[in-house]
């Protein structure tokens, strides 16, 4: 029976959409059991009475299980699914509110910039002792994260333990490219892409059909829409000459030129505090969903083809599939640091995850990937060496926070989120 086990099971979207993918394979049905973990036992209620729901629903005879306890849960795991957020809304509201007071303007918040510095040092700790507890307890699983910030987790997991095989996955490049076939009109089926760099900041290097390059006809498409020119992304592609992965929203706070004048916020229709937004929407869903639960009605269970899901598929059954993961470089990318997490193109077979090298980024591209770097590679070192100084740097190199505050004023946000984070901060990060 192959054993997948959920860290951060009462998250909503996650934990629903892989176990109905999972049900949902005809080829899985009754050769599974579904190991719940959550730190809150009325989620991880929600989140068993859902599992057993999903199954019975679609007839998959999934063995569902939960623990309290995460090393009983993960133990002897073939796939740990991780969609951990540690401190919940509180936290990220947290990471809005503080810097908000100082001027500084944010989208997400959950990748770099001071948002993705903090919700980096609270994580961090919590996967290196996942990644301790896999290393004992179930060494041969593969530990798939989606939590972000997703280019630090894995990295710090690698560097951190005894345990390597994580393997970080996100929905980013997915949906770009279904984009670009959609804007160019050409079904993505015909279309050759690849795509590398650092997760919600890679590019499409390679995006054509039967050998042209189609790049000229998505600017012809640009260049004809004037609204589509007010999205961020297309203003770096534009820029920068090749077409991002990750969205506008996502994208403004990861450079220093947009988020901290009045008009470019217009101009491109930057959405400041959107990630509240949609933690409030979750919420709601979690309670919409909860009363289905509760009223023994019939949940509306649809396949969504999650990663996750698609990963263990093809290493169950060996019938290969494509997916794009973050995982260490070690020369995937030429011109990135080795250690570094990258996100790349892999063929997932029975053998297991076979990355695909890609070779040297164009270098404008590289150029912009090492601004994202520093502030990853900083927020790493801080918690893995317990060094509170690599926190201010981090900081004091994040773009958009570089491009709108002064030094002093960064350090005393950065000690005020210290401050404020409590106990969620590494010991030897907290100010006394």
């Amino acid at each position: 029976m192959v054993k997948v086990a959920f860290i951060g099971a009462g998250s909503v979207e996650f934990t629903r959409n892989v176990v109905t993918d999972l049900c949902s394979f005809p080829e899985l049905q009754g050769q599974f059991e579904l190991s719940l973990h959550d730190i809150d036992a009325e989620r991880l209620g929600y989140a068993d009475a859902l599992a057993k729901r999903i199954s019975a629903q679609l007839g998959a005879d999934a063995r569902v299980t939960s623990s309290l306890d995460r090393r009983t849960a993960v133990a002897d795991a073939d796939y740990v699914v991780n969609e951990i957020q540690v401190g919940g809304y509180r936290a990220t509201r947290t990471d809005f509110d503080i810097p908000a007071r100082y001027g500084l303007r944010q989208t997400i918040g959950d990748t770099i910039g001071i948002g993705g510095i903090f919700r980096g040092l609270r994580t961090i700790p919590v996967l290196t002792g996942i990644g301790d507890d896999l290393a004992e307890v179930a060494p041969d699983a593969y530990l798939l994260n989606y939590s972000n910030p997703m280019a630090m987790l894995p990295w710090a997991v690698t560097a951190g333990t005894a345990f390597s095989r994580v393997v970080g996955l996100c929905h980013s490049v997915r949906d770009t490219h279904r984009q670009l076939a959609e804007l160019v009109g050409v079904p993505e089926d015909e279309i050759v892409f690849e795509t590398a760099g650092f997760n919600h900041q890679a590019f499409v290097l390679r995006f054509e059909r039967d050998g042209q390059d189609l790049y000229p006809r998505l600017r012809e498409v640009v260049d004809g829409d004037p609204e589509l020119q007010r999205r961020v992304r297309v203003e770096l592609f534009r820029r920068f000459g090749y077409f991002p992965t990750e969205s506008s929203e996502h994208s403004a706070e990861y450079v220093p030129w947009l988020m901290r004048r009045d008009q470019d916020i217009e101009r491109f229709r930057i959405p400041v505090g959107e990630y509240l937004t949609r933690s409030e929407q979750n919420i709601e869903e979690f309670d919409e969903t909860l009363a289905t639960l509760q009223a023994e009605g019939a949940l509306d269970l649809q396949p969504t083809s999650e990663m996750a899901s698609e990963f263990i598929r093809a290493h169950v059954t060996g019938a290969p599939a494509g997916l794009y993961v973050n995982v260490m470089n070690d020369g995937l990318i030429d011109d990135l640091p080795a250690e570094c997490c990258v996100e790349v193109p892999a063929i997932v077979d029975a053998d297991g995850l076979h990355p695909q090298a890609v070779g040297a980024l164009p270098p404008q591209l590289v150029a912009l990937n090492r601004t994202f770097l520093n502030v990853v590679e900083l927020t790493v070192k801080a918690v893995l060496e317990g060094d509170r100084e690599h926190v201010y740097h981090a900081a004091m190199l994040d773009p958009n926070t570089a491009a709108t505050l002064g030094l002093d004023d960064i350090r005393s946000m950065c000690d005020e989120l210290l401050v404020a984070h409590g106990d969620l901060i590494p010991e030897a990060l907290r100010l006394s």
